[in-house]
């Protein structure tokens, strides 16, 4: 996040949650009461990628580029305990409204840092995560610099030799940007999938979709499981059919990179 208006507004529904609103986009939904609760659709296949980075209830070291309400690291302390856990955040200030109004469990081992994600990146140890979740907008866009074959390069740098790399992707038809940012990672990951809802694959609408990558082969069969229970199901892309996506599309550098698309009004409303 960079610097946007946040609000916290309650969930009607649920006593002790929360919904955090940047410039009036939903960001971020926490539930203080139950944090392996995960309202939104993309934080739920995030949180599909967690479970399945490791042996159920295994604790891991997971890296957040890009905090928000510190939902996804909630969610990993609460259904793996002694997990180690870093957020980068570079927007101070939201770090700050978080902590004061829905402070992290003690007892949670999780380090905020503030700091642009790819700086904070660059200072994490060779090999040192089991998982690295990049959920970061500025303005409802992703900075170009973290759209890069560079920028992931450092990824695989920082993951162990069978961990995950999981980014929150957000484009609308005609997913220039989705399939630009699958040529990316195909340049520096040999194994991906993709998961999202069917009418974004197909173009139909502004939405998100979540993009999973490693060096080793990823446990695709029960992530499409998971992924088509969900209250909204999404469905997994894979192998030739990911590539046939794809398009042609080609990798994107430092040099050629621009930020994401921003999402139409409608999207919010």
């Amino acid at each position: 996040m960079d610097g946007g208006l946040a609000e916290l507004l309650p969930d009607r529904d649920r006593p002790h949650a929360w919904t955090l609103l940047l410039d009036g986009a939903p960001q971020s939904h926490v539930d203080l009461a139950d944090p392996a609760h995960l309202a939104f659709e993309y934080q739920r296949r995030l949180g599909h990628v967690a479970d399945l980075t490791a042996p159920p209830g295994a604790p891991v070291h997971a890296l957040h580029l890009g905090g928000g309400a510190f939902t996804l690291a909630r969610y990993i302390a609460a259904t793996r305990p002694r997990s180690t856990q870093q957020v980068v955040e570079r927007d101070t200030a939201l770090v700050g409204l978080v902590r004061r109004a829905l402070p992290l469990d003690p007892q949670a081992r999780v380090r905020v840092r503030g700091a642009d994600a790819r700086e904070g990146l660059a200072k994490v140890p060779d090999d040192w995560a089991d998982l690295v979740i990049a959920d970061v907008f500025s303005g409802a866009r992703t900075p170009a610099h973290l759209t890069s074959v560079e920028f992931l390069d450092d990824v695989r740098r920082v993951l162990k030799p069978g961990g995950h790399y999981a980014a929150n992707v957000a484009d609308g038809p005609p997913l220039r940007h989705l399939r630009g940012q699958l040529a990316t990672a195909a340049a520096v990951f040999p194994e991906l999938a993709l998961v999202a809802d069917p009418a974004v694959l197909r173009g139909k609408r502004f939405g998100n979709a979540v993009l999973v990558a490693s060096a080793h082969p990823l446990p695709l069969a029960e992530l499409t499981r998971r992924s088509a229970g969900d209250p909204h199901p999404a469905r997994v892309e894979h192998g030739r059919a990911l590539t046939d996506f794809s398009g042609g599309a080609t990798a994107v550098t430092d040099a050629s990179a621009v930020a994401s698309p921003a999402p139409p009004p409608s999207v919010f409303r």
